[in-house]
Protein backbone atom coordinates (compact mmCIF):
# COMPACT_ATOMS: atom_id res chain seq x y z
CA UNK A 1 0.00 0.00 0.00
CA UNK A 2 1.77 3.14 -1.17
CA UNK A 3 1.19 6.45 0.57
CA UNK A 4 -0.49 8.94 -1.75
CA UNK A 5 0.01 12.68 -1.24
CA UNK A 6 -0.70 15.99 -2.85
CA UNK A 7 2.46 17.91 -3.84
CA UNK A 8 2.21 20.21 -0.81
CA UNK A 9 1.38 17.50 1.70
CA UNK A 10 4.09 16.34 4.08
CA UNK A 11 4.88 12.63 3.99
CA UNK A 12 3.81 12.01 7.57
CA UNK A 13 0.36 13.47 6.84
CA UNK A 14 -0.11 10.89 4.11
CA UNK A 15 1.10 8.23 6.55
CA UNK A 16 -1.52 9.37 9.09
CA UNK A 17 -4.26 8.91 6.50
CA UNK A 18 -3.04 5.44 5.62
CA UNK A 19 -2.75 4.39 9.27
CA UNK A 20 -6.35 5.49 9.74
CA UNK A 21 -7.39 3.37 6.75
CA UNK A 22 -5.45 0.41 8.16
CA UNK A 23 -7.24 0.78 11.52
CA UNK A 24 -10.62 0.85 9.77
CA UNK A 25 -9.85 -2.05 7.44
CA UNK A 26 -8.69 -4.28 10.30
CA UNK A 27 -11.48 -3.06 12.60
CA UNK A 28 -8.99 -2.27 15.35
CA UNK A 29 -10.44 -0.96 18.60
CA UNK A 30 -9.25 0.49 21.90
CA UNK A 31 -6.53 -1.69 23.39
CA UNK A 32 -5.58 -3.37 20.11
CA UNK A 33 -1.94 -3.35 19.09
CA UNK A 34 -0.74 -1.51 16.00
CA UNK A 35 1.89 -3.00 13.68
CA UNK A 36 5.48 -2.08 14.53
CA UNK A 37 7.28 0.85 12.88
CA UNK A 38 9.07 -1.62 10.59
CA UNK A 39 5.83 -3.36 9.60
CA UNK A 40 4.07 -0.04 8.97
CA UNK A 41 7.03 1.13 6.90
CA UNK A 42 6.80 -2.00 4.73
CA UNK A 43 3.00 -1.93 4.44
CA UNK A 44 2.79 1.77 3.58
CA UNK A 45 6.04 1.99 1.58
CA UNK A 46 7.12 4.95 3.69
CA UNK A 47 10.36 5.73 5.51
CA UNK A 48 10.74 4.84 9.19
CA UNK A 49 11.23 8.53 10.09
CA UNK A 50 7.87 9.45 8.52
CA UNK A 51 6.18 6.57 10.33
CA UNK A 52 7.74 7.70 13.61
CA UNK A 53 6.61 11.31 13.05
CA UNK A 54 3.04 10.20 12.34
CA UNK A 55 2.95 8.01 15.45
CA UNK A 56 4.29 10.89 17.57
CA UNK A 57 1.46 13.10 16.30
CA UNK A 58 -1.10 10.41 17.14
CA UNK A 59 0.37 9.97 20.62
CA UNK A 60 0.25 13.73 21.27
CA UNK A 61 -3.47 13.69 20.40
CA UNK A 62 -4.05 10.78 22.76
CA UNK A 63 -4.99 8.37 19.97
CA UNK A 64 -2.30 5.81 20.79
CA UNK A 65 -0.04 4.91 23.69
CA UNK A 66 3.38 3.29 23.64
CA UNK A 67 4.13 0.64 26.24
CA UNK A 68 7.82 0.00 26.78
CA UNK A 69 8.77 -3.45 25.59
CA UNK A 70 5.25 -4.21 24.35
CA UNK A 71 4.52 -1.93 21.40
CA UNK A 72 1.97 0.71 20.38
CA UNK A 73 -1.72 0.38 21.22
CA UNK A 74 -4.91 2.26 20.35
CA UNK A 75 -6.08 4.44 23.24
CA UNK A 76 -9.55 5.42 24.35
CA UNK A 77 -9.87 8.84 22.69
CA UNK A 78 -10.14 11.61 25.27
CA UNK A 79 -11.23 14.68 23.32
CA UNK A 80 -10.92 17.08 26.25
CA UNK A 81 -7.16 16.52 26.46
CA UNK A 82 -6.76 17.30 22.76
CA UNK A 83 -8.93 20.38 23.01
CA UNK A 84 -7.06 21.59 26.07
CA UNK A 85 -3.75 21.47 24.18
CA UNK A 86 -5.12 23.16 21.05
CA UNK A 87 -7.09 25.75 23.01
CA UNK A 88 -3.92 27.01 24.69
CA UNK A 89 -2.75 28.12 21.22
CA UNK A 90 -6.02 28.97 19.44
CA UNK A 91 -7.71 30.96 22.19
CA UNK A 92 -4.87 33.35 23.01
CA UNK A 93 -6.62 36.45 21.69
CA UNK A 94 -9.65 37.95 23.42
CA UNK A 95 -11.35 38.51 20.05
CA UNK A 96 -11.06 34.79 19.25
CA UNK A 97 -12.61 33.87 22.59
CA UNK A 98 -15.46 36.33 22.06
CA UNK A 99 -16.06 34.96 18.56
CA UNK A 100 -16.22 31.43 19.95
CA UNK A 101 -18.83 32.36 22.56
CA UNK A 102 -20.91 34.34 20.05
CA UNK A 103 -20.79 31.52 17.50
CA UNK A 104 -21.76 28.93 20.10
CA UNK A 105 -24.79 31.03 21.05
CA UNK A 106 -25.88 31.24 17.40
CA UNK A 107 -25.52 27.48 17.05
CA UNK A 108 -27.52 26.85 20.24
CA UNK A 109 -30.28 29.19 19.06
CA UNK A 110 -30.59 27.40 15.72
CA UNK A 111 -30.51 24.02 17.46
CA UNK A 112 -33.33 25.13 19.77
CA UNK A 113 -35.38 26.07 16.72
CA UNK A 114 -34.59 22.84 14.86
CA UNK A 115 -35.53 20.75 17.90
CA UNK A 116 -38.93 22.46 18.12
CA UNK A 117 -40.71 20.01 15.83
CA UNK A 118 -39.55 17.09 17.98
CA UNK A 119 -40.75 18.55 21.27
CA UNK A 120 -43.70 16.46 22.40
CA UNK A 121 -45.02 15.90 25.94
CA UNK A 122 -42.32 13.35 26.81
CA UNK A 123 -39.48 15.58 25.62
CA UNK A 124 -40.80 18.53 27.60
CA UNK A 125 -40.90 16.39 30.74
CA UNK A 126 -37.34 15.25 30.01
CA UNK A 127 -36.17 18.88 29.79
CA UNK A 128 -37.93 19.76 33.04
CA UNK A 129 -36.21 16.85 34.76
CA UNK A 130 -32.81 17.96 33.41
CA UNK A 131 -33.40 21.48 34.77
CA UNK A 132 -34.48 20.12 38.16
CA UNK A 133 -31.63 17.62 38.41
CA UNK A 134 -28.94 20.25 37.79
CA UNK A 135 -30.55 23.30 39.38
CA UNK A 136 -27.56 23.77 41.71
CA UNK A 137 -24.97 23.59 38.93
CA UNK A 138 -25.79 25.84 35.97
CA UNK A 139 -22.79 24.65 33.99
CA UNK A 140 -23.92 21.00 34.14
CA UNK A 141 -27.48 22.13 33.48
CA UNK A 142 -26.41 23.97 30.34
CA UNK A 143 -24.41 21.01 29.06
CA UNK A 144 -27.16 18.45 29.73
CA UNK A 145 -29.95 20.70 28.41
CA UNK A 146 -28.31 21.51 25.09
CA UNK A 147 -26.88 18.00 24.63
CA UNK A 148 -30.50 16.82 24.76
CA UNK A 149 -31.70 19.51 22.33
CA UNK A 150 -28.88 18.86 19.86
CA UNK A 151 -29.66 15.15 19.86
CA UNK A 152 -33.30 15.98 19.08
CA UNK A 153 -32.25 17.94 15.97
CA UNK A 154 -31.24 14.57 14.48
CA UNK A 155 -28.27 16.35 12.90
CA UNK A 156 -25.18 14.42 13.93
CA UNK A 157 -22.73 16.90 12.42
CA UNK A 158 -24.36 19.81 14.24
CA UNK A 159 -24.10 17.87 17.49
CA UNK A 160 -20.41 17.14 16.93
CA UNK A 161 -19.60 20.76 16.06
CA UNK A 162 -21.44 21.99 19.17
CA UNK A 163 -19.66 19.48 21.42
CA UNK A 164 -16.30 20.57 20.07
CA UNK A 165 -17.15 24.23 20.66
CA UNK A 166 -18.44 23.40 24.14
CA UNK A 167 -15.15 21.65 24.91
CA UNK A 168 -13.16 24.66 23.71
CA UNK A 169 -15.25 27.09 25.74
CA UNK A 170 -14.93 24.87 28.82
CA UNK A 171 -11.18 25.59 28.84
CA UNK A 172 -12.08 29.21 29.57
CA UNK A 173 -14.51 30.50 32.20
CA UNK A 174 -17.74 28.54 32.47
CA UNK A 175 -20.39 29.92 30.11
CA UNK A 176 -24.12 29.44 30.43
CA UNK A 177 -27.43 31.35 30.32
CA UNK A 178 -29.33 32.99 33.21
CA UNK A 179 -30.99 30.49 35.54
CA UNK A 180 -34.56 31.09 34.31
CA UNK A 181 -33.63 30.85 30.61
CA UNK A 182 -33.86 27.05 30.41
CA UNK A 183 -37.36 26.91 31.90
CA UNK A 184 -38.51 29.78 29.68
CA UNK A 185 -37.39 27.89 26.58
CA UNK A 186 -39.06 24.71 27.85
CA UNK A 187 -42.32 26.64 28.32
CA UNK A 188 -42.13 27.90 24.73
CA UNK A 189 -41.94 24.29 23.59
CA UNK A 190 -44.92 23.40 25.78
CA UNK A 191 -46.93 26.33 24.37
CA UNK A 192 -45.84 25.47 20.80
CA UNK A 193 -44.56 29.03 20.51
CA UNK A 194 -41.88 28.76 17.82
CA UNK A 195 -41.77 32.46 16.90
CA UNK A 196 -40.62 33.58 20.37
CA UNK A 197 -37.53 31.33 20.48
CA UNK A 198 -35.53 33.84 18.43
CA UNK A 199 -36.59 36.69 20.73
CA UNK A 200 -35.65 34.71 23.85
CA UNK A 201 -32.07 34.25 22.64
CA UNK A 202 -31.80 37.92 21.68
CA UNK A 203 -32.98 39.00 25.12
CA UNK A 204 -30.44 36.99 27.14
CA UNK A 205 -26.71 37.40 27.51
CA UNK A 206 -24.41 34.50 28.27
CA UNK A 207 -22.99 34.54 31.80
CA UNK A 208 -19.20 34.18 31.86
Amino acid sequence: MAVSMSPKQKVYQGVLQEIRKLIDEHKLKTGDKLPSERELSEKLHAGRSSIREALRAMELLGLIETRHGEGTFLSAYRPYQTVEVLASFILQENSTRSDLIATKKILEKEAAKLAFQHMKAKEIIDLQEIISKHEDDLNKQHLAFFSYLLEKTENLLLLKVWRLMEEYSSTMKKVYYPKDFYMKLTRLYGNEDYSTIEDLFHEVALIK
